[in-house]
């Protein structure tokens, strides 16, 4: 006769089917890779099922076990919202782990998360930066951001603001070059950008706005290019809210050359029904926007 599994069986369950692995879940766990094991063999026996397939590639949710995922999601946020009563009125509590590409974690995303850990003290919040789309499903993340809506998977989208790229080099080297009057200008410059086979995102490939088929420097890193940028190696395509961090850098025909792209705030499904993640993606969502906004606008003052 099968039993029914208590959150702590639940929580290991989780972990394994997240991390696909002994190893990964027992590190996120801070557990003992057999101990994990031993745990999922005892709540498959308990449960009378399997709930995973074995192989030299990892651990693989099976019909019973992916039947399992939302009663285990449904009592990790319950747990989630009883550990918050005891925190004082309004307060956020526990852990946000928010993905999102490079350049909005590297210069959107520390100021937005100081704010809201000094507005809620019980808060936990990590920042996972990587240069490809979040798998939300095996909830590398709790929430996402992202620069083009997913069409697929159980999602939901909220779009968060636009944003805008310009032509950008450093004093230096526009002194020791000359004058740039028009994009078609360009073919005598070192243009950086991102390595072309590593775009994971079409929103993010830039090389056609400017005409340019290859660049001499490029790097999948938002911030590498900017900081070859800082060195004065060449132009590129630039985050405006990145330019107040970047000293001496300058916006090249802001007149003739701008892009507009969007932020998009990407979450499971299911995490609707979580007042708690609600209000977090609502305070993330605000402070996003204005961030945005206040970045632009000192960068555009400082030109």
């Amino acid at each position: 006769m099968s039993q029914e599994p208590d959150w702590d069986d639940l929580r290991i369950f989780l972990a394994v089917a997240r991390g696909e692995s002994l190893s990964g879940a027992a590190r996120a766990l801070k557990l003992d890779p057999a101990t994990v094991g031993r745990r999922i063999a005892r709540l498959e026996e308990a449960l009378a099922t399997a709930l995973f397939l074995r192989s030299p590639q990892g651990y693989r949710l099976t019909a019973a076990g992916q039947r399992l995922m939302p009663s285990a999601e449904a009592a990790e946020q319950a747990v989630a919202g009883a550990a918050s009563l005891g925190a004082p009125e309004g307060a956020l509590t526990g852990s946000l782990r928010i993905g999102a590409p490079d350049g909005c974690a590297n210069y959107l995303l520390p100021q937005v998360c100081a704010a809201l850990c000094d507005a809620h003290p019980g808060l936990d919040i990590q920042i996972v930066a990587l240069p490809r789309v979040f798998n939300l499903s095996k909830r590398e993340a709790d929430m996402a951001i992202a620069v083009s809506p997913p069409e697929a998977g159980r999602l939901t989208v909220q779009k968060l603001t636009d944003y805008r790229l310009s032509l950008a080099a450093h004093r230096d080297y526009l002194a020791a070059r000359p004058p740039i009057r028009a994009v078609a200008g360009l073919g005598g410059h070192r243009v950086i950008g991102y390595i072309p086979d590593m775009i994971f995102d079409k929103e993010l490939d830039y090389l056609s706005e400017i005409g340019a088929e290859t660049v001499p420097l490029a790097s999948n890193s938002v911030s590498v290019q900017l900081n070859l940028v800082r060195a004065g190696a060449g132009i590129a395509i630039v985050h405006d809210f990145a330019l107040p961090f970047a000293p001496g850098v300058v916006r090249v025909l802001p007149e003739q050359f701008a892009l507009r792209r969007a932020f998009y705030l990407i979450r499971h499904a299911d995490d609707r029904r979580s007042a708690r993640l609600n209000r977090l993606a609502e305070a993330l969502a605000q402070g996003i926007r204005q961030e945005v906004a206040r970045l632009e606008a000192a960068g555009v003052a400082d030109a």
